[in-house]
């Protein structure tokens, strides 16, 4: 089997900003959800079986009290932001995990899926959809891999080649060269081809020698231990409680509340086709 592990923050924030860009700046109530709703009935109708979804229910972390310049919730718009728990509930309601984090970020529950995932002998592939970069540390040959629907299915061989990097040094790299979405700078000084050679030269920071980066080699593990995704939560026992099977009886009053009928005639045909 194929597990399918979505970023549910970013759809929401892709669909919400492109459908503004469609709809020349009328925001609909629900339009990012439905959009996001509508991508993942795609997967479905293209084979997918086993998928989990992983949002930001808030966008602070534990990551926030070890770094306050850490990214915060503010700023997002309040149209898109009242989005958040109503895409929880609506994929819940068809039928689809949902890991909404609090304390971790989602993905942090992307990592930690696809790690319970990749562990068991039964699954053969585990895709990651995504084109955060912090997710190329999960990446483990073609077992592993990451789908950004621009740059294409990103094994490890790719993540070497766009990084300079294996996959398993990517926080190490992050730590160096830093974040801006994430809010943190990196070590000044070293941009992305010194961090790649340095990384190859002599492996994690830990490894470094005392005179590559000095009294700063503090401040990058600090980055690292930002960039490093969690992998422990027990987001599930067994991976067939990521199987779906259809909608809920809920789900037809959710999308006529939300205006979009087409929904729910599309979650029921698919789970007809797949029983």
């Amino acid at each position: 089997m194929i597990v399918h592990l979505i970023d549910g923050t970013y759809e929401l924030f892709r669909h919400f900003y492109g459908q503004r860009s469609y709809n020349k700046g009328k925001d609909k109530p629900f339009g990012a959800v439905t959009g996001v709703l509508h991508g993942v009935l795609e997967l479905i109708e293209q084979g997918a079986t086993h998928l989990g979804v992983a949002t930001d229910h808030v966008i602070e972390s534990f990551r926030n009290d070890l770094w306050p310049e850490y990214k915060t919730g503010e700023g997002i718009e309040w149209p898109l932001r009242r989005q958040f728990e109503p895409l929880e509930e609506a994929l819940a309601s068809m039928g689809v995990v949902v890991w909404p984090m609090v304390e971790l970020e989602a993905d942090d529950a992307l990592a930690s899926a696809a790690h319970l995932a990749a562990a068991d002998t039964r699954v053969d592939k585990v895709c990651i959809w995504t084109p955060d970069k912090d997710l190329s540390q999960c990446v483990r040959e073609d077992r592993v891999v990451q789908v950004d629907r621009k740059a294409g299915i990103q094994n490890a061989i790719a993540v070497q080649k766009k990084f300079g990097v294996v996959p398993s040094l990517i926080p190490d790299y992050l730590a160096l060269v830093g974040d801006k979405a994430d809010g943190y700078p990196g070590i000044k000084g070293i941009g992305k081809n010194d961090a790649a050679r340095l990384l190859r030269e002599y492996g994690t920071l830990e490894s470094f020698p005392e005179k590559v980066l000095g009294a700063r080699l503090e401040q990058a593990l600090l980055f690292k231990r930002l960039a490093t995704l969690r992998t422990d939560e027990k987001l599930f026992k067994d991976v067939n409680e990521l199987r779906w099977h259809g909608p809920a009886p809920t789900f037809a009053s959710l999308t006529q509340k939300m205006g979009d009928s087409k929904l729910l005639d599309r979650a029921r045909t698919a789970a007809k086709n797949k029983s």
